[in-house]
């Protein structure tokens, strides 16, 4: 990260840090959802783990890269749209939760991809 600010190695060290578990997280969500859930529940689940997995493998990437302010708003973006996405899922079909919060997490995770590239134009 550019000025070497160590405040902001910290944030970038948790946002990989978190992207790791999150990764981790999906595995067990995945194969809970291929062993103990059918239909509909099955393919949210499913969905979810995708979701979380691919984006956590992101936030460990891209972590690794962040070279300004940017960058690290695109994955504090990414990071929580994930949560609010794949959590809106796994609540609804574990828990009996609402979903409510499902399309504002998959907004907010197409605006972290836009973040990146514009972050990747500006460079």
């Amino acid at each position: 990260m550019r000025g070497g600010s160590p405040r902001g190695s910290r944030n970038v060290g948790a946002l990989v840090a978190v992207g790791a578990l999150l990764a981790g997280l999906s595995v067990g969500l995945s194969a809970y959802a291929s062993h103990a859930v059918d239909g509909d529940a099955r393919a949210a689940l499913q969905t979810a783990a995708v979701f979380a997995f691919g984006h956590g493998i992101v936030l460990v990437v891209l972590g690794r890269a962040v070279r300004g302010t940017l960058e690290l708003a695109s994955l504090v973006a990414l990071l929580i749209g994930t949560l609010l996405f794949a959590g809106a899922l796994v609540s609804r079909h574990l828990f009996g939760g609402p979903s409510f919060f499902a399309p504002w997490g998959g907004m907010l995770t197409m605006l972290g991809w836009l973040l990146q590239a514009v972050a990747a134009v500006r460079r």
